[in-house]
């Protein structure tokens, strides 16, 4: 089961890469699940939730630019590996898990990277613009990555 929620928040990055270190940091912060005996105990502290929380916010802004690159692009890309495996190993490590919920969070954020892409490509084509699909694909993050965490709990 926590294999499958490090799964989930690992797509999670894919579509939003600073939304699910947010969700995750904001669980482990309210003490839904206990990673402070873990090298993740960060998630948890005072303000780890409020920097994420608005990473995700800019990140929510920038991504309606015309300006934002693709997030198939290495720097792209490689943030959203790196937010998946911090998101799917504080996951797994509710559970004692870290490492494969690590490896999971990679295995999402890989295929919510190209899986969203696809689905925002097909979704701005039949609106005939990107702008609902994008608000779209934000909704789906958030909420996602609130019922992933509570989920955990």
């Amino acid at each position: 089961m926590f294999l499958l929620l490090a799964l989930l928040i690992g797509v999670i990055s894919g579509l939003r890469t600073m939304t699910a270190p947010a969700a995750v940091a904001w669980g482990a912060a309210l003490g839904w699940f206990d990673v402070s005996q873990t090298p993740l105990a960060f998630l948890g502290y005072r303000w780890t939730p409020w920097i994420f929380t608005l990473l995700a916010i800019i990140e929510l802004i920038a991504d309606q630019l015309p300006s934002t690159p693709s997030r198939k692009v290495p720097m792209q890309f490689g943030a959203r590996i790196v937010s998946g495996a911090l998101s799917g190993a504080a996951i797994g490590a509710a559970s004692s898990l870290l490492f494969g919920g690590l490896v999971a969070g990679v295995i999402g954020a890989v295929i919510g990277t190209y899986g969203g892409a696809a689905v925002r490509a097909r979704l701005a084509g039949s609106f005939g613009r990107d702008l609902p699909a994008a608000l779209i694909e934000d909704a789906v993050a958030v909420i996602g990555a609130a019922l992933i965490v509570g989920a955990v709990s």
